[in-house]
């Protein structure tokens, strides 16, 4: 057994996943969902977009929610997805929901952040053509990183924003009493957002938890939570299952 007891803050089902693979591998875990997916109305602008989706040479795909709710309007207006187009996934879960859809999607298999999708050949080679133009299926916020550097790279990049986080009600002093209640050691975030939710959440307590270890994502959120004051914060280099344990099994040799 390992000697690890988790705080999983991911949204309700992703938390009972990752649960599930954590126990597999002797790691004990407790869930306190801080984001909650709640799916955006389609605008008239949104739906030009998805209408006009044979203009974009790539379409990427940041996350599991993105995927789901994305395929579901394409089904809309694209019986059959436009077959010279270009599939990303930032991570190997969020492509699997595509692969099973029967799209063709890349993805990077070293890491589940912006930084790596960019480095993959195939999004090079795809953005290769007269008047480059890219679309992003995310959340409310978020990736702004990847679109800047595409558009560095001269390429017109839109937004299909298909649902936001929010934070689930909880009482005051939640969080720190799941923690000792549990006996937890440890905290999980799974985004940025995640961070900024669980230490808005804490609010007072932020000072006692920040000296838990956090896992992250990745370097962008491990730096903005070493800025909000986390005192032992460690990069799982990616949002799976595997990344995290391969970060436990890490950590535990320190």
């Amino acid at each position: 057994m390992s000697r690890w007891r988790l705080l999983l803050t991911r949204p309700q089902e992703e938390c009972a996943a990752l649960a599930a693979s954590l126990a597999e591998h002797g790691v004990a875990s407790a869930s306190l969902p801080l984001l909650a997916i709640e799916p955006l109305d389609e605008t008239p602008e949104q739906r030009s977009l998805l209408l006009d989706l044979d203009r974009y040479c790539a379409v990427v795909v940041v996350s599991k929610p993105a995927a789901r709710l994305g395929l579901d309007r394409l089904d809309r207006y694209w019986p059959q997805p436009p077959a010279r187009q270009a599939w990303f996934a930032v991570g190997a879960a969020t492509a699997a929901i595509l692969d099973d859809y029967g799209l063709s999607v890349r993805y990077p298999i070293s890491g589940d952040d912006s930084e790596a999708l960019l480095s993959l050949p195939e999004l090079e080679q795809a953005l290769q053509v007269p008047d480059p133009r890219v679309l992003i299926m995310r959340g409310e916020g978020g990736r702004e990183f990847l679109a800047e550097r595409l558009r560095g790279q001269g390429v017109t990049v839109d937004y299909l924003e298909l649902y936001r986080r929010t934070l689930p009600a909880y009482a005051p002093g939640e969080l720190l009493r799941r923690v000792r209640d549990e006996q937890l050691n440890a905290l999980l975030v799974s985004s940025g957002q995640g961070l900024e939710h669980l230490i808005e959440l804490a609010s007072e307590d932020w000072p006692v938890l920040a000296g838990l270890p956090l896992f992250v994502p990745s370097a962008r959120v491990a730096e903005a939570a070493r800025q909000a004051g986390a005192q032992h914060v460690i990069d799982c280099r990616g949002a799976s299952a595997a990344a995290l344990l391969e970060a436990l099994r890490s950590a535990n040799k320190e």
